[in-house]
């Protein structure tokens, strides 16, 4: 059973008559927006354009109703995303773009930052779907460290946190435990402990994450899996 998910901020988003679809569109945008710049940018179009392009696709995705009338049972978000903005490249940019001063419901995004990490990217052979699902993938992981960041300054250990964070990465054997317990003043078993409840936090977070992108509970694993087969091929 699912809790709340991005389909259900998606279709909320797609309603006028939902107190609530201001706040859902902004959730939308604002989690969603970069992978699909970094997707347009791969294809070749200018910083500008590329811009005006992700917002007006969410104005134009959104005025249509599309989100409205999605269907959970299509399958990844990810896919039905992706597939959209294909399609509205194909069919609706040029229009879209001659319209732009014409009002609608656009958003704000913040692209000051984008260009950084397509031009960190533009040496690479990535086509521009592999760049949109790495950029998915790094999306999705942002997203749960900022829960699990979120989760600790609530209890008031932000500072463990930035401590421990760097234990999320790499082999367990090469885990710094005794240095890190000696700067914590812990016992390297209490430490190892912290570490590996940490670490089950984030795997349950992560699940979570991808849970609100796919249609079926089953499909989490292979999502999963998917997601780390492409952080892979980096």
């Amino acid at each position: 059973m699912f809790a709340t998910t991005h389909w259900s901020v998606v279709l909320t988003a797609g309603r006028s008559d939902v107190p609530q679809a201001q706040a859902a569109l902004e959730k939308l945008c604002q989690t969603y927006w970069y992978p699909l710049y970094a997707y347009v940018r791969r294809r070749g179009y200018a910083r500008a354009d590329a811009e005006d392009l992700t917002q007006a696709f969410f104005a134009w995705l959104l005025e249509r109703d599309w989100l409205g009338v999605a269907d959970r049972q299509c399958g990844r978000f990810r896919s039905f995303l992706l597939t959209s903005f294909s399609r509205f490249l194909a069919n609706e940019w040029d229009k879209a773009r001659t319209q732009k001063h014409g009002g609608g419901r656009m958003v704000s995004l913040p692209f000051d930052d984008a260009e950084a990490g397509c031009a960190r990217e533009s040496a690479d052979n990535a086509t521009p779907e592999q760049s949109f699902e790495w950029r998915w993938a790094l999306t999705l992981l942002d997203q749960v460290m900022h829960r699990l960041s979120a989760e600790f300054t609530r209890d008031g250990k932000a500072e463990l946190f930035e401590m421990l964070k760097p234990c999320l990465l790499g082999e367990r054997t090469a885990q710094p435990y005794a240095t890190l317990a000696l700067k914590l003043a812990m016992t390297e078993g209490s430490m190892k402990v912290a570490v590996h409840r940490l670490r089950q936090r984030y795997r349950q977070l992560l699940r979570e994450e991808i849970a609100n992108t796919v249609a079926k509970p089953e499909e989490i694993e292979e999502e999963l899996r998917y997601l780390f087969a492409v952080l892979a091929r980096r």
